[in-house]
C-alpha cells in the first residue's frame, strides 16, 4: 500500500449493498406505518362528520394524526376552518 493509495477513492458499493440498503429503507418506513392504530381513518370520518353538522367545510380541510410517544398519545386535528 502506498502513500496515495489513501486518496484514491474508495470502490464503488456493489447492487446488492446497495439493493441491501435500499431494502433497509422500505423496511423502516413501513414499520413506521404500522404503528398508526386502525381506527384511526374511522375516528377522522366521524370528527369531520361532527365538524359538518356545525359549519360547512370539505374533507380535505381536516387533517387528524396521531403521534405515540414512550409515555402518552396525542391526537392532533388540525381543521381549516372557512372566513
Amino acid at each position: 500500500m502506498s502513500f496515495f493509495d489513501y486518496f484514491r477513492s474508495k470502490k464503488e458499493p456493489t447492487s446488492a449493498a446497495l439493493a441491501k440498503e435500499r431494502l433497509q429503507i422500505i423496511v423502516a418506513h413501513e414499520r413506521g406505518k404500522r404503528n398508526n392504530p386502525d381506527y384511526l381513518p374511522q375516528m377522522q370520518q366521524e370528527i369531520i362528520d361532527v365538524i359538518k353538522k356545525y359549519v360547512s367545510i370539505d374533507q380535505d380541510q381536516v387533517k387528524v394524526q396521531l403521534d405515540s410517544n414512550d409515555d402518552c398519545s396525542v391526537l392532533e386535528v388540525n381543521v381549516t376552518l372557512p372566513d
